[in-house]
């Protein structure tokens, strides 16, 4: 029972300190989009930002990307893992959509 408890304790610390880190991410870039509303944002890049995918962005993806901005663009490329996006490919969107973004601070 006390190793139960203990894995319990340590689950909810760990699951606490990557809230913390998320939201401090969140709080220190000026995107006033959620991580989520800004992800479902990019869906037109999606074909760009697949691993070892060979598309290149199309007007929708650099549309949407110039909507969102780059504080938005970073908190993507230094949050938590996301499923079939390779995210040295979503930092380099800005440069295949010719905008002009600073580069994204690594976290």
């Amino acid at each position: 029972m006390k190793f139960f408890i203990s894995y319990k304790t340590m689950s909810l610390l760990g699951f606490f300190l990557i809230m913390v880190t998320l939201v401090s991410q969140v709080q220190s870039s000026p995107c006033s989009s959620t991580f989520f509303s800004s992800l479902v944002q990019l869906i037109p890049c999606r074909g760009a930002v697949a691993p070892f995918s060979p598309i290149p962005p199309n007007d929708s993806c650099c549309n949407a990307l110039r909507a969102l901005g780059q504080p938005c663009l970073c908190v993507l490329v230094n949050g938590p893992p996301i499923s079939g996006v390779d995210r040295n490919m979503a930092s380099q969107l800005p440069d295949k959509c010719a905008t002009s973004f600073d580069p994204c601070e690594i976290m």
